[in-house]
């Protein structure tokens, strides 16, 4: 037979907060206001999860996502170009509006 070994977490909340988790765990039907939270905890964090794993699948994926981030590599000639081409609208937007 397999023992269950529970952990605990200790969190302070104001009064107010407490209250109001309380009664929304009494409106859903929760036996107590623990399984309330470790339900709704539980859903969170396998949703930031799942979220995480959406958008960059696998470490290696991380790694290259935060590798860009700190040493972004310098532009290329497009890019450079379309910088050109984005600073000669906004001259030219602004000029034409300025005219009545």
């Amino acid at each position: 037979m397999a023992t269950v070994i529970n952990d605990r977490i200790d969190v302070r909340i104001s009064k107010e907060q407490k209250e109001l988790i309380k009664y929304a765990s009494e409106l859903s039907g929760f036996k107590s206001l623990s399984e309330f939270i470790v339900f709704h905890i539980q859903a969170q964090a396998n949703q930031i999860i799942k979220d995480s794993n959406t958008i960059l699948h696998t470490i290696e994926d991380k790694k290259i996502f935060l590798e860009a981030l700190i040493n972004p590599p310098a532009p290329n000639d497009a890019l450079k170009q379309a910088r050109l081409d984005y600073l000669k609208f906004k001259e030219s937007e602004q000029s034409g509006n300025s005219t009545p």
